[in-house]
């Protein structure tokens, strides 16, 4: 009786009908699981980049990976950037700007409220350009989700060197940038080791420290982000990038990348 029932017609309806049941349960049930605290490394070892990262703000070929200047391991990356690569248009008061930066993945971005440490090694050649021009060479950006009102904003965290200045910057939650460190010692042609720890949020527990080869050099508390006022979504997302970002001029720049590490701090 049982076997006839199986060779009715309507049965692999049934079979596939509970199958796709069962395969959505499963999705769901994995979506419903709490995602493991962000601890991502890379020391930049092989000839290929690690899938931590999107080159979607960057020209291919401006990334190589070496083995001349390295500070752990065997090799390093190395990012040289060209006049025109990754061209964007100035808006309003912003001038036209040209970059090779890499950017962490989606699913490590940064979210409001959330304790981070991010470790990573910067090195800019002896004969790196002095130049006025502005320049970028770590920064975090707030996640502006396509809006108008924030798409130019500048990051609310920035490492920038310029005429021989290395200096970082916080964007206050009105617009106003303020300098938390600057040196004028000469940072290039040796190892620049930065740690941060640091908490984006648009209220008063905001977090910055940081150390650059061991020195403290940044402890900050106070809004470390943009207003909802912006634009931004309530609870927003933040993310990473490291390399070359500037102003456009014709002057190549090559700048080495080390030693990298991202971590959720949990509390």
């Amino acid at each position: 009786m049982l076997s006839e029932m199986f060779k009715l017609p309507f049965m692999p309806i049934i079979f596939k009908k509970v199958k796709t049941i069962l395969l959505l349960l499963f999705i769901c049930c994995n979506a419903c699981k709490p995602k493991p605290p962000i601890n991502v490394s890379d020391g930049f070892e092989t000839n290929e980049l690690s899938d931590i990262w999107s080159k979607d703000r960057m020209e291919s070929k401006a990334l190589t990976f070496q083995s001349t200047i390295v500070r752990n391991g065997h090799s390093a990356a190395q990012i040289t950037l060209h006049t025109g690569d990754t061209f964007e248009k100035g808006e309003g008061k912003s001038k036209d700007s040209e970059r090779d930066e890499l950017r962490e993945a989606d699913d490590l971005f940064s979210v409001e409220g959330k304790t981070y440490e991010q470790h990573f090694s910067l090195f800019l050649p002896a004969d790196f350009p002095i130049v006025p021009t502005r320049l970028v060479i770590a920064q975090w950006k707030q996640y502006c989700n396509g809006n108008g009102l924030c798409s130019d904003d500048s990051p609310v965290m920035a490492i920038r060197y310029v005429s021989g200045k290395l200096y970082v910057t916080l964007q206050e939650s009105d617009g106003e940038r303020t300098t938390v460190y600057q040196t004028k010692e000469e940072i290039r042609n040796r190892w620049l080791n930065f740690k941060f720890k640091f908490r984006f949020s648009r209220t008063n527990n905001g977090l910055v420290e940081a150390s650059l080869n061991d020195s403290t050099i940044i402890q900050y508390k106070g809004v470390t982000a943009y207003t909802s006022a912006k634009g931004y979504k309530d609870k927003s997302y933040f993310y990473f990038k490291m390399g070359l970002y500037r102003d456009v001029m014709p002057k190549p720049m090559t700048i080495y990348i080390d030693d990298y590490s991202k971590k959720e701090v949990v509390e």
